[in-house]
């Protein structure tokens, strides 16, 4: 038997998160029997569908949900020998014992220079949403411009790039001056701090004067409200998350798009990543091409970037 911490959900989240929401405890784990292995968590995720998932999936009392990047330290199952590393649904917890169902062996030619904890972030699943968002939702075209909020999150920054290797247009919106200079960084076109525009209107307008093709919505909520009427005709948005709603204890209302939709012939369709679960290994080893490359477009450089991700 061996000792795991976990992080557990104590109680439901009633608005913003709080410490009291979770608690840390041991739990035995027993030795791995035939075909199971024990995981090491060397990171672990956390993101933002946490937060509505938990209360979709989980009874108070349960393992925090999430993915972890991880070390085989004990193996009974020769697909996953002593050393190799894997990402897994294993929970917020420091060990596990897996019988390997649900483990994806990291790529068998991960760089050295490449911080495994990318695996949880632009070459992890949150780049996978980017990445299909972008391609399979949108049917993102070279010369589109596209609009992107909570932009310099794992899944929004990743998308910006992504974009901008394809040769689109990029309008980034984020919660504060360093997080603007981050996305100007990573070449964003027009990126702006909704918090301290006058109004969010004229931001859009003078960031594309004549609109969007595409929107790739994290958001949700007024912001919606506002970018949706600055969508060309026959604009596309790919609704992704909403995450000023994540947090709510009395459900927001309107205004309703329905009849900008309807003149302006918009699409817009929700999506989760697992649609797309078949190409994950192809699509990986892209986002690692595009991580690797120090190739230039239009004197920005676009290797893909990311932000560390919490561990």
């Amino acid at each position: 038997m061996v000792q795991s911490k976990t992080w557990v959900l104590a109680r439901h989240f009633e608005g913003f998160p709080e410490d009291s929401n979770f608690e840390l405890k041991l739990e035995q784990q027993p030795e791995p029997e035939d075909g199971e292995v024990l995981l090491e968590a060397l990171f672990l995720s956390v993101d933002p569908y946490l937060r509505p998932f938990s209360r979709l999936r989980m009874k108070e009392g349960g393992v925090m949900i999430g993915t972890q990047v991880a070390k085989v330290i004990q193996s009974n199952n020769s697909a996953f020998p002593i050393g190799c590393h894997v990402v897994g649904r294993c929970g917020w917890r420091t060990l596990t014992v897996s019988d390997g169902t649900g483990l994806t062996r990291l790529l068998s030619d991960w760089p050295q220079e490449v911080p495994m904890s990318l695996a949880l972030g632009a070459i992890g699943m949150p780049g996978l949403t980017a990445l299909y968002g972008l391609e399979e939702v949108l049917g993102l075209q070279a010369g589109d411009t596209l609009l992107v909020n909570a932009a310099a999150g794992a899944v929004g920054s990743t998308v910006g790039q992504i974009a901008k290797i394809k040769g689109c247009k990029v309008v980034g919106s984020t919660g504060s001056d360093a997080k603007v200079a981050f996305l100007k960084e990573l070449g964003f076109d027009e990126a702006f701090n909704y918090k301290t525009v006058s109004s969010l209107e004229e931001a859009l307008k003078a960031a594309s004067p004549d609109g969007y093709h595409c929107f790739f919505e994290n958001v949700g909520g007024p912001f919606s409200s506002v970018a949706i009427p600055q969508m060309k005709e026959f604009g596309r948005i790919a609704l992704c998350g909403g995450i000023s709603t994540y947090n709510d204890t009395t459900p927001q209302t309107g205004p309703y798009p329905h009849l900008t939709m309807i003149f302006k012939q918009l699409k817009m369709e929700g999506f989760l990543v697992g649609r797309w679960e078949h190409k994950n290994q192809e699509s990986l080893r892209r986002l690692m091409a595009w991580k690797r490359e120090a190739s230039t477009v239009l004197g920005i450089k676009t290797s893909l970037k990311s932000r560390p991700v919490l561990c």
